[in-house]
């Protein structure tokens, strides 16, 4: 098992229908999980998790669950396929094309990856995404100084 010490938290949570959201974490815990499935999940929504005791608290919604630790990757409509296809995605971006994120900058990867995802653009001409991106630069300035010292 790898140990958890010198990695940043990023916790994520996607729809059947697509929609992903995913952030830093700074501290990893049941009532900060609940918060962001309040903040972002239907009141009716079933939330499909693995075995992690993290979620063993969560309230409020229907909740399905596999045991990836006993070789169970699906039951039934229960799986985490969506979210776990972002984080090979995520990983594969990390080792072929940035190969470090460090964790002052780890939270403006993880936006990039989620804005890619969202927005779809992977089915897009080159022209509609630059368009995208150039909307999204709009009004949002990052220096040099801010990115390198603060």
């Amino acid at each position: 098992m790898t140990s958890t010490k010198t990695k940043t938290p990023v916790v994520g949570m996607r729809c059947r229908n697509g929609i992903l959201v995913a952030a830093k974490m700074d501290k990893v815990n049941s009532a900060n999980i609940q918060t962001m499935i309040d903040k972002h999940a239907d009141a009716n929504a079933t939330l499909c998790t693995d075995e992690a005791t993290i979620y063993k608290g969560i309230e409020g919604y229907k909740q399905l669950m596999v045991n990836h630790s006993a070789g169970q990757y699906v039951d039934g409509t229960a799986h985490t396929n969506g979210i776990e296809s972002v984080w090979a995605l995520l990983k594969r971006g990390y080792n072929g094309v940035f190969h470090h994120f460090s964790d002052k900058h780890i939270g403006r990867y993880v936006d990039e990856f989620v804005f890619r995802l969202n927005d779809d653009n992977v089915k897009r001409s080159t022209l509609d995404r630059i368009d995208s991106i150039v909307f999204g630069f709009s009004g949002n300035r990052l220096s040099y100084k801010m990115l390198v010292l603060t």
